[in-house]
């Protein structure tokens, strides 16, 4: 059995699809000259083999060494019927990590800057009946002022928040052949008030665009409408009003069809803004009780071993109190964001900014069209209240930032999505923002409660270098208590570890409660969810088992915020 089977992308499936995971055929190469020497060419050498998607960093790639690594190659055979052939024909890649170029039969087929998000190339021209050849060429720089890296180590070791890294294909590659005339993406606006869905679609050809809903399997509204051009919009009338909800999702389905290209999705009825200081879902205040998760793990490091995993921790976080995650210096897959759907798990979007320069603006070259590419990609999940760029800006090297590249990227999200507030920078430092989140580590809870009174005065860290304006405020970082009971093992959390549980439950606590109280708080985000390698500061160890006792935890995160209050 091939590792990851599922599809990777519940909300845009066809049923033209195969899972090419599983044994490739894989090179090191060292002097990254491997295209000079032919690699491309069917009959190359391949002296190793791989389990994708999992990097070759990972246990679960069959390799597991973790230098750093210039290029890597990949090749496998693909056996191709005339019926695949028919239309269109591509390779899906979900995220290749940094540099992919794609030759098909030692041709190049297409090419792909970015490590975090989906491309496809197409190979009808190049491939035909029976066995063919996909080679992939990925060059992964680390250390390169254009790449962004997020928590992937620019050292040897890893080293404080900084962890092994992934190179090469970390998400699921597969084959999907389409009609002639097929359907290239779409974007959905529900209406909360009126119990419609706006479905705008871009398109290949000519034909009848029809878009068909469904609540528990039976039919609550379709339309139709002829496409003639590269873009088309319809709206549907729902006959059945359910709104997707926090805690407990609620998800439409939706079977989109084009010509004869047919796709099956989901959407949720919801609407999110900010009123007054106070994020509303659907017209009312939610507390967004938020847990920091990294998307580590052990075996697979990028790489969820199994889709199973993805959806258990969903469940973990919410079985301690969370109702929604920053998914943090890394975009996540979007089978993970399809399960939140379902949970009713709010999340925030960001990017693995870190390792990019943000001192000189020519350094957006690769960034801001990633950026782009996961809005694209994301914008149709309900659980995604929000997008945030970039996290902690720090100095690079005594460069500051520059501000231009935060304005421009915030500016450009904020065109590319209306419908989601936008934080410019997480934590420090920001220039223009919907809400300005703060980081705070005090672990002292009388001290931290004098920094967030009841009466609303907030204290800013980082004054120095930014200026609220009197944004809605949010605390996107906190705690990080460090706690490795009794598993003897070295690592680091914030401030001195507690010498007790019952120590580590009265600060933990304390800290909470403080945020909770403060009427100007329209969320917190604990640090983090799990232990990550060197680091201990999770709810939960590295591998997954339980550190604490998850009702003593869930009674303070579930406690009713100030914000809530009637």
């Amino acid at each position: 059995m091939i590792p990851r089977p599922e599809h990777p992308n519940p909300d845009f499936c066809r049923k033209g699809f195969e899972n090419l995971n599983g044994p490739w055929d894989f090179a090191f190469d060292e002097g990254n000259s491997g295209e000079e020497r032919g690699l491309q060419k069917p009959d190359a050498a391949f002296p190793l083999r791989i389990t994708v998607p999992f990097c070759p960093e990972s246990e679960l790639s069959g390799i597991g060494r973790k230098d750093f690594v210039s290029a890597v190659w990949y090749r496998r055979t693909l056996t191709l019927t005339e019926s695949q052939l028919a239309g269109r024909l591509f390779v899906v890649f979900g995220a290749v990590d940094f540099h992919a170029r794609v030759f098909v039969n030692g041709e190049l087929a297409g090419e792909h800057y970015g490590g975090y998000t989906t491309f496809r190339v197409e190979i009808t021209a190049l491939a035909h009946p029976g066995e063919n050849v996909l080679t992939v060429r990925v060059e992964d720089d680390t250390r390169s002022p254009l790449q962004a890296r997020g928590k992937q180590s620019e050292e040897y070791y890893s080293h404080g928040c900084d962890y092994t890294r992934t190179t090469g294909i970390w998400q699921t590659v597969y084959l999907e052949w389409t009609p002639r005339a097929y359907l290239k993406s779409v974007k959905y606006y529900p209406n909360i008030e009126n119990a419609t869905l706006t479905v705008v679609a871009s398109v290949e050809g000519k034909g009848t665009f029809s878009a068909a809903a469904s609540w528990e399997g039976r039919e609550v509204g379709s339309a139709s409408v002829e496409a003639g051009g590269q873009s088309v919009a319809l709206t549907v009338p729902l006959s059945e009003k359910h709104l997707w909800e926090v805690g407990k999702g609620g998800l439409y389905g939706l079977t989109l069809c084009f010509g004869d290209d047919e796709v099956t999705s989901f959407f949720g009825l919801r609407e999110v803004k900010l009123e007054d200081g106070v994020f509303k879902l659907n017209g009312k205040p939610v507390f967004q009780r938020l847990v920091l998760d990294q998307g580590f793990y052990p075996d697979g490091i990028y790489t969820a071993p199994t889709a199973e995993a993805l959806r258990r921790d969903i469940e973990l976080s919410q079985a301690v109190g969370f109702n929604g995650a920053r998914l943090h210096q890394k975009i996540f897959e979007p089978l993970f964001l399809h399960y939140a759907d379902e949970c009713g798990y709010l999340v925030w979007g960001e990017h693995g900014n870190w390792g990019m320069d943000h001192s000189d603006f020519a350094n957006l070259r690769y960034f801001l069209t990633e950026i782009e590419e996961e809005i694209a990609r994301d914008f149709n999940h309900p659980a995604l209240i929000g997008w945030c760029p970039f996290n902690e800006t720090w100095d690079v090297r005594g460069r500051r930032q520059d501000d231009d590249v935060l304005r421009v990227v915030y500016r450009t999200v904020k065109a590319l999505d209306a419908t989601r507030p936008v934080i410019d920078t997480s934590g420090n430092y920001h220039v223009e923002t919907d809400i300005y989140d703060l980081h705070d580590y005090e672990q002292d809870p009388a001290v931290f409660r004098e920094h967030y009174t009841a009466d609303g005065a907030i204290f800013d860290p980082q004054s120095h270098r930014q200026t609220w304006r009197g944004e809605p405020v949010f605390m996107s970082e906190y705690g990080g208590i460090g706690w490795t009971g009794d598993r003897p093992v070295e690592g680091w959390g914030y401030g001195h570890n507690p010498t007790t549980l019952e120590e580590f439950y009265t600060r933990y606590k304390g800290l909470t409660d403080a945020l909770l109280d403060c009427p100007r708080m329209l969320g917190f985000c604990y640090t983090q969810l799990t232990d990550v390698e060197q680091e201990r500061n999770g709810v939960y160890f590295y591998d997954r088992t339980p550190k604490f006792d998850a009702e003593k935890l869930r009674a303070v995160n579930s406690r009713r915020a100030a914000i809530e209050k009637e």
